[in-house]
């Protein structure tokens, strides 16, 4: 029953979920022993709750507690409900203060409460500490353990200060530099401390600091560490005082959780928050149900200016077999612009005052797709049927095309300016809005040619 070194990801996933199904702990543990902490996070992220309660508690303590760590929040909590008080107690301890806090969100508040009384008195001001800045602020994802120096100490009392910090810090890889009323003033890297003389003063090596207040939105705090390419972002309150520390692999975190987001949201659904296997049935209902609906109602636009428009079908039955063509080159049109432009506001190339910009762009991008697609239409319809019913194809898709990509560029840039997210506003509502405007433009231009 123990993994071989050649054995396949899938076989000792066959293995695991037989023992599970048997009920039979030691070889659950037999099939979990061999795997390193990936793999073991691997293989638990694709059982039911139950079945990885169990599996979990055959881990050993060490390796339980750093399995639990990298687990995503909503799979903590759903193992907190399968473990017993102490254990619970032992692993929530052992988390960072921002994780803890991560882990909370996802709890009864009644259980949380528990979990903060029961941690040591320093441990419980960290988490508080954390747990006081508003969801989605980076004062929510930070870390209050750190070493900081002072400009007035050497390079060896730095040294001496990482050493006594080195169990408990979250990162020494740099260290954030604090007058006497802790305002930050510079950073160090350890490189440059390890290189200098015992007696430099830190003073003669420090760096100017890059920070990010504590309240500025987690998301475009990430951005700015990783577009900066820092191992550690410091974050200041309101006066400047350091309160704590973003490493680049939260920020990474960050980043990876806001485009599964985005591109859930684009896409017309929820984010499921966690694992697609461990997810249950009813959270991907509830994700993408909600969207559905609101899609149906937009639909019935389109359906009422068909219902307008039914005399002109009735007299040129032909326009009907365009309508998916126009319907559908218009969605794709605004999909395409929406997702630059979404893009293009989460990497910061573009911010809600550059909204005459991407109009004026987005206008002449639309414009040369829909002369170039609408030359083609025309060919096609006026050999297929006639030059007036070609002409009506090709203005319509000038006109389709040049009015999707406005609407695509726009609507994400007035989604950020009223704080909503960029993605809401993006390829569900353009797609269901660009339908029945074009069917507009549509039946418009084919009553003013054809005369209906």
């Amino acid at each position: 029953m123990i993994k071989s070194p050649t054995i396949s990801f899938d076989e000792n996933a066959e293995l695991l979920v037989k023992a599970l199904g048997a009920n039979n702990v030691a070889d659950v543990s037999r099939v979990l022993q061999p795997l390193d902490v990936t793999e073991t996070l691997e293989q638990l992220e694709r059982l039911s709750t139950i079945e990885r309660a169990l599996a979990y508690r055959t881990l050993p303590k060490g390796r339980a507690i750093e399995v639990f760590e990298r687990l995503d929040a909503a799979l903590q909590a759903d193992l907190v409900a399968g473990l017993q008080d102490s254990e619970v107690a032992e692993v929530f301890a052992g988390l960072s203060p921002d994780d803890r806090v991560a882990l909370m969100d996802e709890l009864p508040a009644s259980v949380a409460n528990r979990l903060i009384l029961g941690l040591s008195e320093k441990d419980r001001a960290l988490t508080s500490t954390v747990l006081g800045y508003p969801q989605g602020a980076v004062g929510r994802y930070m870390s209050p353990e750190f070493v900081i120096t002072h400009p007035e100490l050497t390079v060896g009392e730095t040294l001496a200060r990482v050493r006594a910090r080195l169990d408990d810090a979250e990162s020494v890889y740099t260290i954030p530099v604090t007058d006497v009323g802790r305002h930050l003033v510079g950073v160090v890297s350890l490189r440059d401390v390890l290189r200098a003389e015992p007696d430099v003063f830190v003073s003669g090596i420090m760096k100017s600091p890059l920070s990010v207040p504590a309240t500025q939105d987690a998301e475009e705090a990430a951005r700015y560490c990783a577009d900066a390419k820092v191992l550690v972002l410091p974050i200041v309150d309101a006066e400047e005082r350091l309160v704590g520390i973003l490493t680049v692999d939260d920020a990474l975190q960050i980043l990876e959780d806001a485009e599964s987001e985005d591109a859930a949201r684009a896409g017309g659904s929820e984010p499921l928050r966690r694992p697609y296997l461990a997810t249950p049935v009813r959270s991907i209902v509830r994700a993408r149900v909600v969207w559905l609906l609101v899609l149906a109602l937009g639909a019935t636009l389109t359906v009422q200016v068909l219902g307008a428009f039914q005399a002109t079908l009735e007299q040129q039955v032909v326009l009907s077999l365009f309508i998916p063509l126009l319907i559908g080159t218009g969605g794709n049109t605004g999909n395409q612009a929406a997702t630059t432009i979404t893009r293009a506001l989460a990497l910061g190339d573009v911010r809600p005052r550059d909204v005459f910009k991407v109009l004026a762009r987005e206008v002449r991008v639309g414009a040369l797709m829909g002369l170039l697609l609408g030359t083609l239409g025309f060919a096609i319809a006026a050999l297929a049927f006639s030059v007036p019913i070609g002409l009506v194809i090709g203005l319509t898709l000038l006109g389709v095309c040049t009015m999707a990509a406005s609407l695509g560029g726009l609507m994400p840039l007035l989604g950020k300016a009223v704080k909503a997210d960029p993605a809401v506003f993006s390829n569900p509502f353009i797609s269901t809005f660009v339908d029945a405007t074009g069917l507009v433009i549509y039946f418009l231009i084919a009553t003013s040619i054809l005369g209906l």
